[in-house]
């Protein structure tokens, strides 16, 4: 259901996007019977293809979105394999190859950004953060950020210490929250998603609709994607721009792989 007061013309914005990439990449075959060596099931491959994973995953929403993006990410290339059944969908098998040892962030931003670092913390609508925790970024990082930006700051991120991001949007899935060591003493800014059971903001359950699911791969980094813009839009209304990005992530997981919902897709549901 379309929410009356949505915006029907797409506007644009400038977003600073920072974190942790990799390349998610997909077999899909059919199972036909048992290893004879071990009971487990023979893929026979059928397709393969790659994406952009983790916050390149991100990005790839916010452009399809037509967002200005720049983007600072690591240059040490990791993977996600995923071996899939192809008639069920069903995942056999994932691989994280982290071999290649991501640098952490040296602080500095390339030259083509506009007007250098000092002109940057004025320059932006938003600075979104998907910290998969894989070393990019660091908590003095993300509380630098925090601190010298003058713009909102979203928070994606894997880490536990959620206290030392006071003052920032955090959005963090229930998995992840259940592990936490701190919280912020202001609440406000704090966004728990369930997954096909929606999001929980300052003790307010927002419902996803119920959907057939194809594959949930990426549908973390489309909410956030479409909660950074959906605030922007409608002028920091939270749970507007939660409602929206509940909408998008359910159109994702009906797709196979990291799939960037459009515009008209989302605001004419």
């Amino acid at each position: 259901m379309t929410d009356s007061k949505n915006t029907l013309a797409l506007k644009k914005f400038k977003i600073l996007l920072i974190g942790d990439s990799c390349e998610d990449e997909y077999f899909i075959g059919s199972c036909d019977r048992l290893s004879p060596e071990a009971p487990v099931p023979v893929l026979k491959i059928q397709e393969h293809f790659t994406a952009p994973g983790m916050v390149a995953n991100v990005k790839k929403n916010l452009q399809v979105l037509e967002q200005r993006v720049d983007f600072l990410t690591n240059t040490a290339t990791i993977k996600k394999i995923r071996y899939i059944d192809k008639r069920s969908g069903q995942h056999l098998l994932r691989v994280d190859d982290e071999s290649n040892k991501i640098t952490p962030w040296d602080n500095n931003f390339p030259i083509m950004f506009l007007g250098g670092k000092k002109d940057m913390y004025h320059f932006y609508d938003a600075v979104v953060i998907s910290d998969y925790n894989k070393g990019f970024l660091s908590y003095e990082h993300i509380e630098g950020i925090i601190r010298d930006y003058k713009c909102p700051v979203f928070i994606d991120t894997k880490k536990r210490d959620l206290k030392r991001f006071e003052g920032a949007i955090i959005k963090i899935n229930q998995y992840e929250f259940a592990n936490v060591t701190s919280i912020p003493d202001n609440m406000k800014g704090l966004i728990v998603t369930k997954g096909e059971e929606g999001a929980t903001f300052e003790g307010i359950h927002f419902p996803a609709e119920k959907t057939e699911v194809g594959d949930v791969c990426g549908a973390g980094d489309t909410f956030l994607a479409w909660l950074v813009y959906g605030y922007l839009d409608y002028k920091g209304d939270i749970p507007r721009a939660i409602k929206l990005a509940i909408r998008a992530a359910s159109e994702s997981v009906k797709h196979r792989g990291n799939y960037a919902p459009k515009f008209e897709e989302i605001i004419n549901a």
